[in-house]
């Protein structure tokens, strides 16, 4: 019943709007200090709101889950009712150089795509991302992805992205990239890089993609290698 009426409020509360404090919602509920305090901790323990010594408990900035399939960032926001978005930093041919081009599977001094975009959920941003694709797909993607996802337009183009290589590690947002997502320099992030496939097995993305750590998380279920029989 508590943690009903807590969900019930956060459901209409802005991120980092304080909650009533445990002496209210008791006598408000009906129950004791306690049992508010752990209905608090287990919401604390979820990511939904969190604690400010001396201050009380606030609803915390909601997260967008990302289970391990192989989606688009529009395809990840739709799938959750969140209308996705963008703002275009750079949009341009340049060089692969030496970093991009063995990534793209093509010569240094090749010409590819290059999109820098701040991608958005409901208006509010949620990652960085810097995506490289190889010059045969042509400029003319650059008109089309600004507001649209990626992977329409390469399907429009014949492309189908069939599999990726993807790493995730921690990092924390330097100055820039700070600015661009609206969050504090030097807070918590996901850098999350990935090189797609299409179904010829060409490379036909390279991306570099940094998610504020306090709107975005992995979600995924992984099993033993090794699986015991249930009892019978």
């Amino acid at each position: 019943m508590v943690r009903a009426h807590l969900e019930h409020l956060l459901t209409d509360a802005d991120p980092h709007t304080r909650l009533p404090t445990e002496r209210e919602l008791a006598g408000e509920l009906d129950v004791s200090r306690p049992t508010v305090r752990q209905a608090l901790a287990n919401l604390e323990a979820d990511g939904l709101v969190y604690r400010v010594q001396g201050a009380g408990t606030f609803a915390a900035d909601r997260r967008i889950s990302k289970t391990i399939e192989l989606t688009s960032f529009s395809e990840d926001m739709r799938a959750r009712g969140v209308v996705p978005g963008s703002r275009t930093v750079v949009g341009e041919i340049v060089a692969a150089g030496p970093r991009v081009g063995p990534a793209l599977d093509v010569p240094p001094a090749s010409d590819v795509v290059h999109l820098e975009r701040v991608r958005t959920a409901d208006g509010r941003p949620v990652c960085h991302e810097d995506v490289w694709l190889p010059g045969w797909l042509g400029s003319e993607i650059l008109d089309e992805v600004p507001d649209a996802s990626l992977y329409d337009s390469l399907a429009r183009r014949g492309v189908h992205v069939d599999r990726a290589e993807q790493t995730v590690a921690a990092t924390v947002l330097d100055p820039r990239t700070a600015d661009l997502l609206e969050a504090p320099h030097h807070s918590a992030a996901l850098h999350v890089t990935r090189t797609s496939y299409d179904v010829r097995g060409r490379v036909v993305e390279h991306a570099v993609t940094t998610y504020r750590g306090d709107r975005y998380d992995y979600r995924l279920t992984i099993h033993r290698r090794t699986r015991q029989e249930p009892p019978r």
